[in-house]
């Protein structure tokens, strides 16, 4: 297929802006979508408090494209696998022309598009994209046949990218079943002896300590180190990469970074080693993540704690479980924040070295595999963005026969 039947448009030329509305008794609460809870590639991630009071919320449809249209929520898009309503800063889009749905999506999944977005963007505290600009931007349209099969290439990626999500949420989930059978509930033990204890019956020969006992605190809280003005390959591990259920860091949240002679001499606690687990003390508490060997400093509001004579895996799972005890030795009134001090005096159930190497075991298996998917992701992410341009400017062309 010839690059001369590919059109020069503009956005406003194939697509409106939606205006329909819907009021807030007629919508589900997991189908709203504002801007602070709209995730990148994903709907909302809805709370009771996300939720506005009062009035009409904008009508969206399955199938539409949605993008955030307020800094700091640049650069958040999802192709809506629902109907729902979104708040006034999030644009939905109507088209206005015979176009592959999916194909609309990547063309605005583009850093080019969002670019244009921010350097047309009116204020000063809370910049949004003026919307008459956004319809200036160009758009290259080939026919639809090759509009499909460039979505659709794209798509594969994508898919593969949500089947290792749900494969390692799934083995996330199993991990702490495995932990609360094998240490909670003890079903593996109960045709043995057990004794009383702090924590009530424990299998015989088991003991409680202390989360002090465990583990030695690598805290270099305190001053803020001299922040890069450029990107480095020396990250600062914040609450950002700490959050979400998998127990991987996700570098790619980090948006701090220090310079290599600030990263050697700076951090007086030293930096994170593998299995460490890194734990969030401001702002958002408890979030956690187990270090698998990434440079990084650990930022203001994280302590890491490195464990001594007892599995990392089996503490990590631990700290999991009693996360909500965690969560309450909050001191703050105006920001949330617990101190190391208080939670390392936490009892914790130690158990037999033979079952903790048992436990560890298996779950080194599928902490693995977890790593391994979340490696393979990093690897699809980057041949994606590395197409999605290139495809989208003709620069690459896909052979429609061997999609279809």
């Amino acid at each position: 297929m010839s690059f001369s039947e590919w059109e020069e448009v503009k956005l406003g030329d194939i697509a409106n802006y939606v205006t329909e509305r819907i009021s807030l008794d007629k919508l589900g609460l997991e189908n709203y979508v504002s801007t602070e809870n709209m995730l990148p590639d994903k709907g909302g991630k809805v709370t009771a408090n996300s939720l506005p009071t009062t009035g009409n919320v904008v009508k969206y449809y399955r199938g539409q494209t949605l993008i955030s249209n307020i800094r700091p929520y640049f650069r958040k898009i999802w192709f809506a696998d629902v109907d729902g309503g979104c708040s006034n800063d999030v644009l939905v889009f109507h088209l206005s022309r015979e176009i592959y749905s999916k194909y609309f999506y990547y063309n605005l999944s583009q850093d080019a598009f969002f670019d244009f977005v921010m350097a047309g963007s009116k204020g000063t505290k809370m910049p949004r994209g003026d919307k008459h600009q956004i319809m200036m931007y160009p758009c290259l349209l080939p026919p639809i046949s090759e509009q499909k099969a460039i979505a659709d290439t794209l798509s594969c990626l994508d898919d593969k990218i949500e089947l290792n999500n749900r494969i390692n949420k799934t083995l996330e989930e199993m991990a702490q079943a495995i932990f609360k059978s094998w240490f909670v509930d003890f079903e593996p033990f109960q045709e043995g002896e057990f004794e009383d204890s702090e924590l009530g019956r424990i299998p015989k020969g088991w003991r409680v300590g202390t989360l002090g006992d465990c583990v030695e605190s690598i805290d270099n809280r305190g001053k803020t180190p001299h922040l890069a003005s450029e990107v480095t390959e020396y990250p600062i591990i914040d609450v950002k990469a700490l959050s979400g259920r998998s127990r991987i860091i996700n570098f790619g949240n980090c948006t701090k970074y220090v310079k290599e002679e600030t990263y050697n001499n700076w951090f007086r606690s030293g930096h994170p080693k593998i299995f460490d687990i890194l734990i969030s003390t401001v702002g958002s508490l408890a979030e956690m993540k187990l270090f698998y060997g990434n440079i990084g400093c650990i930022a203001q509001n994280v302590v890491g704690f490195r464990s001594k004579n007892i599995s990392p895996l089996y503490l990590y799972q631990y700290l999991q479980h009693i996360k909500n005890d965690l969560i309450s030795y909050n001191i703050g009134s105006v920001q949330p924040s617990i101190k190391v001090t208080h939670i390392i005096k936490h009892k914790i159930l130690i158990p037999c070295d033979e079952k903790l190497k048992q436990f560890d075991y298996i779950i080194n298996k599928i902490s693995n595999m977890i790593f391994k998917n979340f490696e393979e992701n990093q690897t699809l992410t980057a041949i994606r963005n590395t197409l999605l341009p290139k495809l989208m400017s003709g620069e690459i062309r896909v052979p429609i026969e061997e999609v279809q």
